[in-house]
């Protein structure tokens, strides 16, 4: 088994693969503060059915300097007969990363790029539903080409609720029809079709910029979030919520 750990902003999401299946996987939030001691306090909780048995090797990649620190602290400690690799600039993915700065490109970003064009061949975009929007563009010989941030579905809705006076935080669910009578699904009404609308002009004016038609390469949401919007964007084609996880196996294959 390999032991593959995804930190993000707001969670962490912990997987053990079998290759590149994903066998069991759990999603935590993110504790910056948080100790190796205590961290491996509640891996030891989430492997309590023995899930970890025969684990071969760790990867982890992180957008939280903080907790990578933890993270190293807790390898040295418990898994010191264990091959370790932390995904951060300088380790091979095999992915060529065209920005202005490379090095100011989150792992995440690279390691969820060589999984789609892996799995899903280029060109591709990626839309990654979490504390923030993201969407990945991929060209077809599987480089990295930038991407467009957005504020998340939950900040935006959590930002609404503090700034108005009569707004309230909501639960992020389908409302009954886009014209809402009452707040709470005007609120909910606004937040999905808004975002799944912004999906849709934001991959669709990626698209015209790669030179690729829509509706002939792939556009894949993942992330904690997607599941709400991918049924109303028109222009997601695959929904593959570990998609980070695999891109993890396949950098430490890489880096073997």
């Amino acid at each position: 088994m390999l032991l593959t750990i995804d930190v993000g902003n707001t969670e962490t999401v912990i997987g053990l693969l079998d290759g590149q299946e994903v066998v069991h996987h759990w999603r935590v939030s993110t504790v910056p503060n948080r100790t190796a001691d205590e961290l491996m306090a509640l891996l030891r909780g989430l492997f309590s059915g023995g899930y970890d048995n025969g684990v071969h090797g760790i990867v982890v990649c992180s957008t939280v300097p903080a907790v990578l620190r933890t993270i190293r602290t807790l390898v040295s400690r418990y898994y010191a007969g264990v091959r370790a690799l932390l995904v951060e600039p300088g380790v091979r993915t095999g992915v060529p990363v065209l920005t202005d700065n490379p090095r100011e490109v989150g792992t995440d970003r690279v390691v969820n790029a060589l999984a789609a064009i892996r799995r899903f061949g280029g060109p591709c975009i990626i839309v990654d539903f979490g504390t923030a929007t993201i969407f990945d563009a991929v060209s077809m010989r599987g480089e990295y080409l930038g991407n467009a941030i957005a504020p998340g579905i939950e900040v935006s809705l959590d930002a609404l609720g503090h700034a108005g006076a009569q707004l309230r935080s909501v639960e992020l669910s389908r409302p009954r029809s886009v014209i809402a009578k009452n707040t709470v699904e005007a609120l909910q009404s606004g937040a999905l079709y808004g975002f799944s609308g912004q999906v849709d002009g934001i991959v669709t004016r990626m698209a015209a910029e790669i030179g690729v038609p829509l509706g002939e390469f792939p556009v894949i949401a993942t992330g904690g979030l997607a599941p709400m919007v991918i049924s109303e964007a028109t222009t997601i084609t695959h929904h593959e919520p570990w998609l980070t996880l695999i891109g993890l196996s396949l950098v430490f294959e890489r880096n073997l």
